[in-house]
């Protein structure tokens, strides 16, 4: 990665459906070394993908985060709880974090009576978590999915 495929990243993070011309303005290279540059990094998984940004509180989702506790912390456990994870639709992010818990999930659901059927279908049924808090976004100060490059 040099200072050009980072110029190539911010220009398509501001813009993902730039063109490679427009790209190649904003780099000063030509577009085909910029084509080839995008066409690599995707290759390599650095750019993973292309979607439009949808405005969660537009299309009826609020956000809830829960701090989840694992009862045990063996190899099993851990992965069928991450393997549960990635399968709910639900969660959008999920981190093994340290402190009090051991994972941090962000949830978007429609309402309150939502996420309580969700803890019912998924969080309380699953076997190996021995605690649940939930925090409650009341409203979002800052939501930015641009990387600072």
């Amino acid at each position: 990665m040099d200072k050009t495929d980072i110029g190539i990243l911010k220009a398509l993070q501001e813009d993902g459906r730039a063109s490679a011309q427009q790209l190649s303005e904003k780099v000063g290279l030509s577009a085909a070394p910029v084509w080839r540059r995008v066409k690599a990094m995707e290759a390599s998984g650095v750019i993973q993908g292309y979607s439009a940004q949808v405005d969660r509180s537009k299309v009826g989702l609020g956000c809830m985060f829960a701090q989840i506790s694992l009862e045990r912390h063996s190899a099993n456990t851990v992965e069928n709880f991450e393997r549960s994870v990635r399968d709910a639709p639900e969660i959008l992010e999920c981190y093994a974090v340290t402190g009090d818990s051991d994972f941090l999930l962000k949830i978007l659901v429609e309402s309150p009576e939502a996420y309580d059927r969700f803890l019912h279908r998924f969080l309380f049924n699953m076997p190996g978590i021995r605690q649940t808090r939930t925090i409650v976004a009341l409203r979002e100060i800052k939501h930015e999915q641009r990387l600072p490059l």
